[in-house]
């Protein structure tokens, strides 16, 4: 990767030099250049040899990269470009290659809370100026779901640095059901999405079960490094496997037998509440499906979801949860 970044620093410094008609490029300045680039971007000597600065005005030359510059060489030792408008950063983009750029940018914009990708920030930016001043601005065909004023995103960047360097947390936390704020010690092990929520995963000690935080509960966060790591190897995929959404009952699996209507069934079809989904029986009144997971508050969310659509079958003791909350439900719209 870095060796790829410092070639597009050279070509980039060796366009520019050969746009500067005033002055006259020998093979040496060019060199000369790239070297106080890289120094200038990297911060350290780098030897850039004659050699390497041949073959980059070979790659420049080349369609390889889609520059096909044309850079020639006069009196035998200097170098410019035959067309003096010429520079690689005025290549023109197929519609193909904006329509890909476009989407590209909208999808690379939902993850600007990571650092992970930070360095990206100044790419996206400079790729959405490229992309709107060579095509009329249009909407995107790709939205993705986003709420820019969910509390805890803020966290998000601490949080994912604290689980990739082991780091114990100081965490100050209130959640919905507290009167007050409390303060523990945390290791975490993931972050999880659920219904556009993130949600913290891991442990406040060894003997501790594993929980999960609400990052727009989190009050403030700091470090404890007199603490050592509590590193379990935490599979994120085998905990939620049989799991739908992020709170874990810590109970078997059941299976769930649920029917849904004629309408409604090929949504469930085409987007299955989980991966254990099977269809048990078709007719033509409806649709019955099997899942096999936890019982949990998520699972009785999206149940009740659709309301008069669907039927939950078994288990008898999830059949009558569901009652009772639809009865309590209905007795809200009966009160005048």
């Amino acid at each position: 990767m870095a060796q790829n970044k410092n070639a597009l620093i050279r070509y980039k410094t060796i366009d520019k030099c050969l746009q500067n008609n005033n002055r006259s490029w020998t093979l040496d300045n060019l060199i000369e250049a790239c070297s106080d680039a890289l120094y200038e971007y990297e911060g350290r000597d780098i030897n850039v040899s004659k050699r390497t600065v041949q073959l980059d005005i070979q790659m420049m030359r080349s369609d390889k990269l889609g520059y096909n510059a044309p850079i020639e060489v006069y009196d035998k030792k200097y170098y410019k470009y035959a067309d003096e408008d010429y520079s690689i950063t005025d290549i023109p983009l197929t519609e193909n290659d904006m329509n890909v750029l476009s989407e590209t940018v909208e999808m690379l914009k939902q993850f600007k809370d990571f650092s992970l990708f930070s360095e990206l920030g100044g790419i996206i930016q400079r790729l959405e100026d490229k992309v709107y001043t060579e095509k009329t601005q249009q909407a995107s065909v790709i939205h993705l779901d986003k709420n820019e004023k969910l509390k805890g995103l803020e966290h998000l960047d601490i949080l994912y640095q604290a689980i990739l360097k082991k780091l114990v947390l100081k965490i100050k936390y209130q959640s919905f059901k507290a009167q007050q704020a409390s303060e523990f010690v945390f290791h975490p092990f993931i972050l999880k999405e659920f219904n556009n929520r993130w949600f913290l995963v891991g442990k406040s000690s060894a003997k501790k079960p594993i929980v999960n935080l609400a990052l727009d509960r989190i009050i403030d966060i700091d470090f404890d490094t007199s603490i050592p790591y509590l590193d379990e190897k935490f599979d994120g995929d085998a905990y939620y496997k049989d799991i739908i959404g992020v709170t874990v009952a810590n109970s078997r699996a059941q299976r769930i037998q649920f029917w849904v209507d004629k309408q409604n069934a090929p949504y469930v079809i085409t987007k299955p509440f989980h991966s254990s989904q099977r269809i048990i029986k078709e007719d033509e009144n409806g649709v019955i499906f099997n899942i096999l997971v936890q019982i949990n508050f998520e699972l009785e969310r999206m149940l009740l979801g659709f309301g008069d659509s669907i039927e939950v079958l078994k288990p008898e003791k999830l059949r009558k949860r569901i009652l009772k909350k639809l009865e309590r439900a209905t007795a809200l719209y009966d009160t005048p």
